[in-house]
């Protein structure tokens, strides 16, 4: 059987940030026509947080746009747009899901140290 363990991590609010403002580049990035170029430097950063900035610790983020939400997510906090509250899907991400990473036993653990921020919306908006 699987151990289950609470973790609580605290990442320091400017490594936060520092995340957060990449993604902001990256989401931005995407709207512009030289994109190849800046997604290659958006991608070097990426590196630099997940494998080796922090010594044998790591932070990562997730962008869940398009994905399903429900209540019970808990890596996500939603601002419900409309006024249906079934088959709900996130629309835009105002902050990702960051990850704080570490080895254990030589086994990588994922824990989440910020919650992403979006906005949802029905599915059944677009029928």
């Amino acid at each position: 059987m699987q151990e289950i363990k609470k973790v609580t991590v605290k990442v320091p609010q400017a490594y936060l940030d520092l995340v957060n403002q990449i993604f902001e580049i990256e989401k931005k990035a995407t709207n512009l026509k030289e994109e190849n170029s800046i997604q290659r430097n958006i991608n070097k950063m990426n590196g630099l947080l997940e494998d080796g900035f922090f010594n044998d610790v790591g932070l990562s983020y997730h962008n869940p746009l398009g994905e399903d939400y429900s209540d019970t997510r808990t890596d996500c906090e939603a601002t419900i747009s409309g006024l249906s509250v079934e088959n709900l899907e996130i629309i835009e991400v105002i902050k990702p899901i960051i990850f704080y990473s570490y080895k254990e036993n030589e086994i990588v653990i994922k824990i989440i140290a910020q919650p992403a921020v979006v906005i949802v919306q029905s599915k059944n908006i677009h029928q």
